[in-house]
């Protein structure tokens, strides 16, 4: 028996996960191609399993997920994660800079632990312009039953993803930006992958499908809405209700009433909203294209029906206005300026969020991040940030790392924009471990931008129009700034955020804007403990995939395996730890 417990104890030591203690939940992906027409016109998009958008993964705080990944698409596929801090565990990202993709009929296990979060997120694919076809879907975080929330526990929980949508798929749309073509206006946008309710018979055609939610009078639901579109930031609102803003992206915030409020492209709200409305008719949901020329962009609307159970009627008429100037750009930004942390709240934790102090804390290095509109290098369209067009390598940079390959990337990202010719670069941020990172974005394109940071829940303290200089950090919010995973730049504008660089691995700050990031404004943050072991960051999982100058160390996979199988072979795991538990105490 001492002799079968050893064995054990070291299978278990060798286990990649946190702790036998947590629970574990399982999904099974299977990532294809179906033909729908969510704007009345048939396309090729991207399902798990048969579903547009995708299903809702939901977990705990501190829960080991593992969602087994089958790609029968006909290229490579990732799955990213969007503001999954992954702690110690950036080979689960899910990003080209990160993993080597999942090649097409292969099946690929992600497993890694959602550590001391909470809130409202999304996941989507993140190679070839993928999420322009969808492949998308939300991701919530339930906080531990001994954690106290901030509201009363409503009455449901309802997710909602909302997004700017083309006709045209992925490839043809990716196709237009590789010969220097600009996208264009949207063909509409979809509410959970459906198109509008016809509120107006010019511009919405007979049988397009449209979301219905119905809910229950008198009673609070949760809604947890995402941006997960292209390039458009969205007005959010539903006729006649007020939207009391509880979370965003994993923090708590201060709760205010607002009519509607504007949700940028990678971004996350929790709302409790009450039905506590007449039923004399339905209700109309509106996700409505912002800072844009709204006569030309009237078709980029998306409507959904509220229904109440004890409804009388349709919903008719116009729709709730939103704000009156669709250019009243300081409108907007006064709006973000007023979301506010919760700091006595507990977040994952039974601390208060705002117990970090985090404006109290010495900044160890300052980048300044400028976009600006696409240029031109060695003939090529291309966006920059700071004066370098992204280069994807084609060995990932920790798996560079671990395997000393050299030159894969240069640690030369400038700490101020380029003052010579833009260039194309794999260069990346040399992050100091346990460094405290000041990042200001400067948008000086026209065009409205979203920035996020994998890894990190960073804090958004200050923005403002202009250029930003060393004057402006004296109008940072140092109390209550929300700590989020996606911020917004307005046009002309910028915004700052602070990192505490706690978390090693390799981690992308990117645009979210689906054309630009395609084209090159992103970057990497890499972060390295000089004191390695096996506690701030693991080494590569035992599935991990091998590419680029590493090509030759990956394994064939039998084309005929099963997803189901790996994934059974998974759970059996899961019991023999079990069972070492058993054995040790």
């Amino acid at each position: 028996m001492d002799v079968l417990k050893i064995l054990l104890l070291m299978f278990f030591v060798n286990s990649r996960f946190c702790s036998a203690a947590d629970p574990y939940s399982f999904y099974n992906f299977e990532v294809s191609y179906i033909t729908a027409s969510p704007l009345g016109v048939p396309q090729q998009v991207i399902a798990i399993n048969g579903k547009f958008p995708g299903p809702t993964i939901n977990v705990t705080t501190n829960e080991n997920l593992v969602v087994n990944v089958r790609n029968k698409l006909d290229e490579g596929l990732l799955l990213h994660w969007s503001g999954i801090q992954q702690r110690r565990v950036s080979w689960q990202d899910g990003l080209a800079g990160t993993n080597c993709p999942i090649p097409p009929k292969w099946n690929w296990t992600y497993e890694f632990q959602v550590k001391d979060q909470i809130g409202s997120f999304f996941y989507f694919p993140s190679l070839h312009f993928q999420r322009a076809s969808g492949g998308f879907g939300s991701f919530v975080v339930n906080p531990r039953s001994v954690i106290p929330v901030p509201f009363s526990t409503p009455d449901g929980d309802i997710t909602i993803t909302i997004g700017d949508w083309y006709t045209r798929n992925h490839t043809a749309l990716r196709k237009a930006l590789d010969d220097g073509k600009d996208l264009g206006m949207p063909d509409g946008v979809l509410i959970n992958g459906k198109g509008p309710y016809q509120y107006n018979k010019t511009l919405v055609p007979d049988g397009i499908d449209f979301e219905t939610i119905t809910v229950h009078p008198g009673r609070t639901y949760r809604l947890r809405v995402s941006n997960v579109g292209i390039s458009t930031s969205l007005n959010f609102r539903i006729q006649g209700h007020n939207l009391v803003l509880a979370e965003s992206e994993g923090s708590y915030t201060v709760q205010q009433n607002y009519t509607s409020l504007d949700i940028h492209v990678g971004q996350s709200y929790s709302f409790l909203v009450t039905m506590d409305q007449n039923a004399s008719s339905d209700y109309y949901i509106v996700a409505s294209a912002r800072i844009v020329n709204e006569t030309i962009w009237r078709r980029v609307t998306g409507v959904g029906i509220l229904h109440y159970t004890n409804s009388k009627g349709k919903a008719t008429g116009h729709l709730p206005p939103g704000p009156q100037d669709e250019f009243d750009k300081t409108f907007s930004m006064n709006q973000a300026r007023s979301i506010r942390w919760n700091v006595s709240a507990s977040g994952a934790r039974p601390n208060p969020q705002g117990s970090f102090k985090y404006g109290s804390i010495n900044v160890t290095e300052v980048y300044v991040l400028r976009n600006m509109p696409p240029v031109k290098i060695n003939g090529k369209r291309r966006t920059t940030l700071s004066g370098i067009s992204f280069v994807n390598p084609s060995t990932p940079i920790r798996l560079a790392d671990k395997h000393k390959v050299k030159g894969v990337y240069k640690l030369d990202f400038p700490k101020r924009p380029l003052t010579g010719p833009p260039r194309r670069e794999t260069s990346i941020i040399n992050g100091t471990y346990r460094g405290f990172m000041e990042v200001i974005l400067q948008n000086n394109d026209t065009k409205m931008q979203s920035y996020h940071m994998s890894g990190y829940a960073f804090f958004a303290v200050g923005m403002d129009y202009g250029e930003w200089t060393e004057n402006s950090r004296g109008t940072y919010n140092k109390w209550d700034g929300i700590a989020r995973s996606t911020i917004q730049v307005y046009p002309g504008a910028w915004s700052a955020i602070l990192i505490s660089l706690d978390n090693p691995g390799a981690w992308n700050l990117r645009t979210e804007n689906l054309d630009s990031w395609y084209l090159g404004q992103e970057t990497y943050v890499r972060v390295v403990n000089p004191d390695e072991n096996n506690k701030t960051e693991f080494g590569a999982p035992a599935n991990v995939l091998y590419c680029g100058a590493l090509s030759k160390l990956q394994k064939p996979q039998k084309i005929s395996s099963s997803a189901t199988r790996s994934i059974e072979f998974t759970k059996v795991s899961m019991v023999v730890m079990a069972l070492v538990m058993m054995l040790l105490l």
